[in-house]
């Protein structure tokens, strides 16, 4: 049988208001990232903005279901949109969230030995 040490009481304090809602508003962008093809469509749109029939065309999924998962990242503030005639172009509107998707995909293609796209 192992012995153990006798931990000391922890010292950190009760989340505050504001800390609770940091990690609400945390816990709803891992939300908004949990579904690959919103993973597919941020790979995309990383490199320039593109209007949904060219979305469709490089993340392979049927056309409302594309414009489901954009209008989701559109509320969240992690890609914007413009209109040009007919065509809505979308665009990354929070770098942030890429900068965190960039690097926790790359932990992931790392740790799982699975190349990152």
């Amino acid at each position: 049988m192992l012995a153990t040490t006798p931990r000391a009481p922890s010292r950190r304090k009760a989340p505050t208001p504001d800390a609770d809602r940091f990690y609400e508003v945390a816990a709803d962008i891992f939300r908004v990232m949990a579904a690959p093809t919103r993973l597919k469509i941020i790979s995309q749109l990383c490199e320039g903005e593109k209007n949904v029939g060219e979305l469709l065309a490089l993340v392979q999924t049927t056309q409302p279901n594309i414009s489901q998962h954009l209008h989701t990242l559109f509320k969240s503030g992690i890609v914007g949109r413009r209109r040009e005639g007919v065509q809505i172009y979308y665009f990354i509107a929070n770098e942030r969230v890429v900068d965190l998707c960039r690097s926790l995909c790359g932990v992931i293609a790392a740790e799982a030995k699975v190349p990152h796209p």
